[in-house]
């Protein structure tokens, strides 16, 4: 079953550049440090062997996790003009009886930008904004009740 992720251009961007780094640079690069930790003899107490060949696991998920994004991945064109909140979009919310703005990132956790807290399209907040314009008033199911956001700026 396909699990479609939707990321902007940018994000699917940096993703391929990641994946295809990490096959090839990263690969030389653990295989490296693994020659190099056996040189040191006994592998059954060489902490360095075992650090390599854990780092060599980790980044071999990745990999696998990254080449699956990438398969599934399905490119959003983000329309800036639309004032819409959108897959891609950073957006301005108000919490009722709540004087702050708070700015998020509409998107996968990939997408993510500094300073940005991330919510995905699928979380009750996610698809309460989903598709509406700035102005709008959503309502949400959070885990302490219903609560309402009113939309104050879209941008991309």
């Amino acid at each position: 079953m396909s699990n479609k992720q939707k990321f902007s251009q940018e994000a699917y961007d940096r993703l391929t550049y990641e994946f295809e780094d990490l096959k090839t640079r990263g690969r030389i690069e653990i295989a490296q440090k693994i020659e190099t930790a056996r040189e040191l003899g006994d592998l059954s107490e060489n902490g360095d062997y075992h650090a390599a060949k854990e780092e060599q696991g980790k980044m071999e998920g990745r990999i696998a996790h990254l080449g699956q994004m990438i398969r599934d991945a399905e490119i959003v064109d983000i329309d800036a003009d639309s004032g819409t909140v959108q897959t891609g979009t950073v957006v301005s919310v108000q919490y009722e009886g709540d004087d702050e703005v708070e700015k998020y990132l509409l998107g996968s956790i990939e997408e993510k930008r500094e300073g940005l807290a991330v919510i995905s399209p699928g979380s009750p907040l996610g698809k309460a904004l989903l598709d509406q314009k700035v102005g709008e008033t959503v309502t949400f199911d959070a885990p302490n009740g219903p609560l309402q956001v009113k939309i104050m700026a879209v941008e991309v």
